[in-house]
């Protein structure tokens, strides 16, 4: 007596297609919870990213598992990743620290007497006089220095005479041209040379007294504030004094 099985029975090509169908959806699933239970709504990171190569390991297709050189390649982003995280965390380092040292030098410098490129100069008191120097970019044989007040008047002229090149000081009493102390207020400076057969503006720096600096907040270079000129690059700085 025979007995005949009617079910369909499944070949094993069935079976490892059902198999293969099977691991890919259950890796996609894997893959989508790793994903959500590392990030949640944040950007992938690093552990984010170990753990979704953890995952892919585990629910691979054992039908057509990953090339192991896939797999080297993934550890070293990973790698590549952790190298990025670790500098990004010591620029961040060094950036505060570049703020902390910007702001102690920028209290040293409150209350200082600099001398900074600039064409005005505020006079309190003309008996003082004042020094300053003129940037001459190559030798002149002649020049000046103009010196006038608020209203654009000339007060006074200095004659810079022969001057190699480099910087060239000149010096004012404070006195105009009739040689009587000018009253108290901010004096425009304009220093002119023959260069080349040219008649050139020329740079001048003259002393001011630092009231406050600002300090940039995104890593820029210090501002001065001076007494009566406004701000200043802390780079068009030459001398800073007591």
């Amino acid at each position: 007596m025979s007995v005949t099985d009617t079910t369909s029975s499944l070949s094993m090509t069935d079976l490892l297609a059902n198999s293969s169908v099977k691991s890919t959806s259950t890796a996609a699933n894997g893959l989508a919870a790793a994903t959500q239970s590392a990030t949640g709504s944040k950007s992938l990171g690093k552990d984010a990213f170990l753990q979704l190569l953890v995952t892919q390991l585990k629910n691979q297709n054992p039908l057509s598992p990953q090339d192991n050189g896939a797999f080297v390649a993934q550890l070293a982003q990973f790698s590549s990743l952790e190298g990025i995280t670790s500098l990004n965390t010591t620029v961040s380092s060094l950036a505060s620290n570049f703020s902390s040292s910007q702001a102690l030098q920028a209290s040293s410098l409150v209350g200082r007497s600099v001398i900074a490129q600039t064409g005005t100069a505020k006079i309190s008191d003309a008996s003082k006089g004042l020094t300053g120097t003129v940037n001459l970019t190559s030798s002149i044989s002649d020049g000046t220095v103009k010196i006038s007040d608020s209203s654009g008047n000339v007060v006074r002229t200095l004659n810079l005479g022969s001057q190699p090149a480099g910087s060239a000081s000149f010096s004012w009493d404070g006195k105009d041209s009739s040689g009587a102390l000018v009253p108290a207020g901010t004096y425009t400076f304009k220093a002119n040379a023959p260069v080349n057969g040219t008649a050139t503006d020329l740079a001048t720096y003259l002393p001011a007294t630092v009231n406050s600096v600002t300090i940039s907040q995104t890593g820029g270079e210090l501002m001065l504030n001076l007494a009566g000129l406004g701000a200043i690059a802390l780079s068009k700085v030459q001398t800073i004094g007591i």
